[in-house]
């Protein structure tokens, strides 16, 4: 791994450059490199480039980690200019192929840019077809004259942030180009590729395709076994590097394969291991002595006393630059096994990553209804929610990680696979597991429940314990050792309890809520869009005091989605939103679609709802304050007499008994009811409805029209009525 970064049309570009450069030092300490486009300058240390004297308002630059062969960036081709930082894994083949002489995998890449890029055979199709054509990880900026290319691997492995707030900038890290007062930085979507004119001044983004699901494969599990197995073999083989090899060691299934694998090739390799040191071992650690000693595994065991974590953390959350729970554990249990391996000289280890989104590992496969769409929609949130993550957590400790189970061909082949090959009666992983059998590890060790990383290694029960001692939730204590947002959000926002308690959620977590996006659809039965009273989106607006973009939609089926891409795509425009809240709860027709929107425009999604237990997501909105009301009832067991009424204790006692009779959904997923938020800790103010009348369709179907709503000032007393409802 390396580190890249670019300014363009700035008068101090060099400066700026060579500053961001030392800010990701870790990222690379075998060289550095800068250009101006027409002269490039070498360095055996970051501190040496201030002793070029570069002008002119566009510069990029380079920082080395040299594990392929010892070449300099930025390289220059035959006719562009590269900085990258890549693993092209095939690059000697593609040497071959191409006639190329070439000492490495970076030379390769700025050859082959130069005969795709520059040969004037530029439309989006021919450049994805090049892309394609390149087997392994990557981030680059390819300058050719007055353009500048930059793009990512599929996955996302490899990561890049932008700015176009003043002139253009990219960098490996976030935080160079934070440090520069950059503002609105935004990650690269793996599925886009950027190009910026010079001359113009300004930014394009061009679509790359995704995987696209098909039918599942008509294979026999043995050969389906076999294909993966030999799969995994060859992704271990071509991922090992030429020094020591370690390994992130869990005593998990996936951790287990590429250690028994490794084992089988003859690599000399050391496992790691991380947890916190208490009299209760974790359960990581139980695991991962007993395989070690099994099977003969070197194995390094570092442990942490509660003591030292909040000296951790204090490192970790700025270097990831997000305060998120799940992340900040997980990251933990990273960061002190690398220190380990730092210490022992490792230069690269493999993680285990990526095995649960391809094999069905997580709880929402379980309840999903498409596995492989679940397993799909993992993969295209794995930037955000992962892969920078783990990348600057190894980077920070001069380790490159690299990621066998995200090998494009093994996740193609995975996302094929029937699904009972995955999950069946209980049993998550069916495929991996019978592989591991078939390396001879035990069957205790190979059917070994899923544990996630921050849970197995105990950090969670740190960060929980340390919380606790300030009076505090974990997302709270976690804010005060990084106290800028994580990421600028859109919400997708009808009005009702599902996509209010996501904002909350998001919120809490240090999320920056930068607008709403309601979609006014006149179609009362829209597969995408809430309907009743989505003119109180203004009201509740105000009462947040969040922005709010309406787009009225007439809602055809399918149609609708270019309606919700266009305001989307304005909240984007205005608001530089990073990414989309849903409040998405089991609807894969709406989650899907939404992912397909957004990815589209280079945003996140968000679902925190997703697969939450229907009375449970009741009770807990209710535990945080939310006042709801139901504005339409449509199914047996309800009427109009609902219409109105109070989400409370009772409220939910009575539905789960017309649940239990009925079989509803409790939550009103399926259009049992629809609900309307009146007052919550997200509101500044509270909505009073003055008047209201009730539309009844028949019996168990009716909706709660309101005629006139406002704001009052919240008080600490109990609030008045805030429903008053005149029958029709």
């Amino acid at each position: 791994m390396c580190g890249i970064m670019g300014v363009f049309g700035s008068e101090d570009a060099a400066t700026a450059v060579v500053l961001g450069l030392k800010l990701m030092r870790e990222r690379g300490r075998d060289g550095a490199g800068i250009t101006d486009g027409k002269s490039i300058y070498h360095a055996k240390s970051i501190e040496e480039l201030g002793d070029f004297e570069v002008y002119g308002q566009n510069c990029m630059g380079h920082v080395l980690h040299a594990m392929v062969g010892y070449v300099p960036e930025p390289i220059a081709g035959k006719k562009g200019i590269i900085v990258a930082n890549c693993e092209i894994y095939n690059w000697k083949e593609l040497a071959k192929r191409y006639g190329f002489q070439v000492r490495n995998d970076a030379e390769l890449l700025a050859r082959f840019l130069d005969h795709h890029f520059a040969s004037g055979r530029l439309a989006k199709a021919y450049i994805n077809a090049a892309l394609e054509e390149l087997d392994g990880v990557y981030a680059f900026a390819y300058w050719l004259g007055d353009e500048l290319i930059i793009a990512r691997d599929i996955l996302g492995i490899k990561p890049v942030w932008y700015s176009i707030t003043r002139g253009f900038a990219f960098a490996s890290e976030k935080k160079a180009l934070a440090a520069l007062s950059y503002r609105n930085i935004t990650e690269l979507n793996p599925r886009e590729i950027i190009r910026y004119s010079l001359t113009e001044g300004l930014p394009s983004f061009e679509q790359r395709p995704f995987i696209n699901l098909g039918r599942e494969s008509g294979v026999l599990f043995a050969h389906a076994s076999d294909d993966i197995k030999e799969m995994l073999i060859e992704s271990v083989r071509k991922r090992l590097p030429e020094k020591k090899l370690g390994l992130l060691f869990s005593g998990g299934v996936d951790s287990t394969v590429l250690a028994r694998i490794c084992q089988v090739l003859g690599v000399d390799f050391t496992c790691y291991t991380a947890v916190l040191d208490e009299p209760q071992t974790a359960e990581d650690l139980l695991y991962a002595q007993k395989i070690a000693e099994q099977y003969g595994f070197r194995h390094r065991i570092r442990k942490v006393a509660l003591s030292e974590v909040e000296h951790y953390i204090s490192k970790i959350a700025p270097l990831i630059e997000d305060t998120n729970v799940v992340k900040i554990g997980v990251a933990l249990t990273f960061f002190v096994a690398c220190e380990q391996a730092r210490e022992d000289g490792i230069k690269v280890v493999f993680s285990g990553l990526g095995s649960e989104e391809i094999f069905a590992g997580y709880e929402r496969h379980r309840k999903a209804t498409d596995i492989n769409k679940e397993c799909l929609s993992g993969l295209l949130k794995l930037y955000e929610r992962d892969t920078y993550r783990d990348d600057v957590v190894t980077m920070n400790n001069g380790i490159e990680l690299r990621l066998p189970y995200l090998d494009l061909k093994l996740v193609r082949y995975a996302l094929g696979l029937p699904a009972a090959f995955k999950l069946d009666n209980g049993k998550d992983k069916i495929i991996l597991r019978q592989i591991a059998k078939e390396l001879g590890i035990k069957d205790e060790f190979a059917d070994r429940k899923k544990r996630a990383a921050q849970y197995g290694s105990r950090f969670d029960k740190a960060i929980e314990r340390l919380a606790r001692k300030e009076r505090k939730r974990k997302s709270e204590f976690l804010k005060k050792y990084y106290t800028p947002p994580n990421l600028r959000l859109g919400v997708l926002f009808s009005t009702g309890k599902d996509s209010c308690y996501a904002l909350h959620l998001m919120q809490r977590q240090n999320y920056q809520i930068s607008c709403l996006i309601t979609m006014k659809s006149d179609n009362i039965a829209s597969y995408m869009f809430h309907t009743p009273n989505v003119e109180m989106a203004r009201l509740q607006a105000e009462a947040m005091e969040i922005p709010l973009i309406e787009h009225q939609t007439k809602g055809k089926k399918e149609e609708e989605l270019a309606d919700l891409e266009y305001a989307i795509a304005k909240a984007k425009r205005l608001y530089h939103i990073e990414g989309i809240v849903t409040g998405a709860l089991f609807s894969e027709y709406q989650r899907s679609r939404i992912e397909r929107v957004a990815d589209r425009l280079g945003l996140k999604v968000f679902s925190p709802l997703w697969h939450m237990d229907q009375e449970q997501l009741l009770r807990q909105l209710v535990a945080s304050g939310f006042e709801v009301v139901l504005s339409s009832v449509a199914a047996f067991g309800l009427d109009q007499s609902w219409l109105g009424r109070k989400m409370d204790e009772n409220f939910i006692q009575n539905l789960k008994t017309i649940h239990n009779m009925y079989k509803i959904n409790m939550a009103g997923e399926g259009g049992e009811y629809e609900s309307l938020v009146l007052d919550g800790p997200i509101f500044k103010k509270q909505i009073v409805i003055k008047k209201s009348e009730i539309e009844v369709e028949d019996s168990n179907t009716a909706r709660m029209v309101v005629l006139e709503a406002e704001l009052k000032e919240k008080m600490n007393a109990p609030a008045e009525t805030s429903v008053a409802i005149a029958s029709q």
